[in-house]
């Protein structure tokens, strides 16, 4: 069953143009990120991505803000958000390291998707929200969204993915001022200084602007856009020579003749091109 027949706590979810549009629905609680939450967004976004069944993917979200972030309920006692506990310290500490490397894993999703992802983001995105836009490929804002790393404010340091990816997204020291404060910061300062790609004047407008951005990839030769995901990620995370070996590999592999004859063809032909999906994952023998 695909992620778009479920119902989900946290989600609504729908495929259509090959798009998948994954939405936040607990406007009412500000879109916090209580268990299910952690539990749900991997199992909807491994779905999409281990079967293709889209091309990109939007993550929008409803109500006045994107999201308010960890629900403080998950932390439970003392800041932790593991509920195995025992007489001794480090045995615990130790089950608590592989538990946050759990919860990063639950926005890794989003980088390591074979697709683009898309946010799109109004009010505020606070705290687990950073962490999670800044695993996607691309992001949106309306007016009205700001961002700010809260868990400074609630006395802790954010470790679920905000420090080594908004690194690479916004100067350093925009990073280290946002982390050390807690202020917040609006869509149009984040747009200048490269956190956002576009600040739209209103949420629907801004959900829109994804939405057509993800059909636009969505038109184009899929193994082409994963490559480019793929090679964009590997040189983010290593040298210039180790990019340009890597992408020799790649191309040696999987330089698609056919795909660009197609672009070619299509082009001449004033057409649409057609493309055929990726393959589905296979995580058995």
């Amino acid at each position: 069953m695909s992620a778009a027949d479920k119902t989900w706590t946290c989600f609504n979810v729908s495929i259509e143009d090959g798009v998948a549009h994954i939405q936040l629905k607990r406007p009412e609680a500000m879109n916090s990120m209580i268990r299910e939450f952690w539990n749900e967004l991997p199992a909807i976004v491994k779905d999409i991505d281990d079967n293709a069944r889209a091309r990109a993917i939007v993550i929008s979200s409803t109500g006045k803000h994107f999201s308010a972030g960890m629900d403080l309920a998950v932390f439970g006692g003392g800041g932790s958000t593991s509920t195995n506990q025992t007489a001794d310290r480090w045995l615990n500490a130790e089950a608590q390291r592989h538990h946050i490397l759990w919860l990063q894993n639950c926005f890794g999703c989003l980088d390591e998707a074979r697709m683009p992802v898309i946010a799109a983001i109004q009010g505020g995105c606070i705290g687990g929200a950073v962490d999670m836009t800044s695993a996607c490929d691309i992001r949106y804002a309306s007016a009205d969204a700001f961002f700010c790393i809260q868990e400074i404010n609630i006395g802790m340091t954010a470790d679920v993915g905000t420090f080594p990816r908004l690194c690479k997204i916004i100067p350093e020291g925009w990073v280290r001022e946002m982390a050390y404060t807690g202020r917040r910061m609006p869509a149009l300062k984040a747009k200048e200084i490269g956190w956002v790609n576009e600040v739209l004047a209103t949420h629907e407008e801004c959900v829109a602007h994804a939405l057509a951005t993800a059909r636009e990839i969505a038109s184009k030769a899929p193994l082409a856009v994963t490559g480019s995901k793929v090679m964009i990620n590997y040189a983010r995370d290593h040298t210039i020579k180790d990019g340009l070996d890597y992408i020799a590999v790649w191309q040696t592999g999987m330089f698609a003749g056919p795909h660009m004859g197609e672009a070619f063809k299509a082009k001449a032909e004033k057409r649409d091109p057609v493309f055929q999906d990726l393959q589905p994952l296979r995580h058995e023998m």
